[in-house]
């Protein structure tokens, strides 16, 4: 008697670890199914430093991780991803845009400029000069997001004053504290380029 109440507790055992295979192969077959069929829509181009870019990207990544992942412009850094500190800053037609908050199908045809197309024929931008000259960085994390909205910032208001500086560079965060200096290299590229040195 005993050992039939045993084997009967055998066989449920048993047969319940058989149907929960088997349930868990038929969910796992039908999820598969599924995710084959709402496959995410891709992005198959972007508009990058002057030039179209061939990249297959899913259009609910960032901005930055195709920059960085898929074409290989590394010069915009992941900082908080929460687009509050600006080190992952580009322009987005002319206008700083956190890229770590960017979808690339939110993008279509807008133009995007990093930090890597400012250097032409060998020589930096006035912007990337003055920051060198007046050891505007520390650490230098949030230096490409830094330049790249002083560089939105000239274009828009070329002579700014030191108020106008700090408003158009608030959300760039530069956690070595070199505020000061990158005030000053504002004011340095903004002389350079109303002198016609660019």
């Amino acid at each position: 008697m005993k050992s039939g109440k045993v084997l009967s507790r055998q066989r449920f055992l048993c047969s319940i670890g058989i149907s929960t295979a088997i349930v868990y192969a038929i969910a796992r077959v039908t999820f598969e199914q599924k995710q084959e069929k709402i496959a995410m829509p891709q992005v198959k181009e972007l508009h990058v430093n002057g030039a179209l870019a061939g990249v297959s990207a899913d259009e609910e990544r960032t901005l930055l991780s195709v920059l960085r992942d898929d074409l290989n412009l590394t010069g915009s850094k992941y900082g908080c991803g929460e687009g509050e500190c600006g080190a992952c800053t580009v322009l987005v037609d002319g206008s700083p845009t956190r890229s770590c908050r960017l979808k690339v199908g939110n993008i279509g045809a807008r133009k995007i400029t990093t930090i890597e197309s400012l250097e032409q024929n060998g020589k930096l931008h006035p912007v990337q000069e003055a920051f060198l000259g007046v050891d505007a960085m520390q650490c230098g994390y949030c230096t490409a997001g830094m330049i790249m909205s002083a560089f939105a910032l000239l274009r828009k208001t070329p002579n700014p004053t030191d108020a106008e500086i700090i408003r158009g560079m608030n959300g760039n965060i530069c956690r070595c504290g070199t505020y000061p200096r990158i005030v000053t290299a504002i004011r340095e590229a903004a002389r350079k380029i109303e002198g016609g040195k660019v």
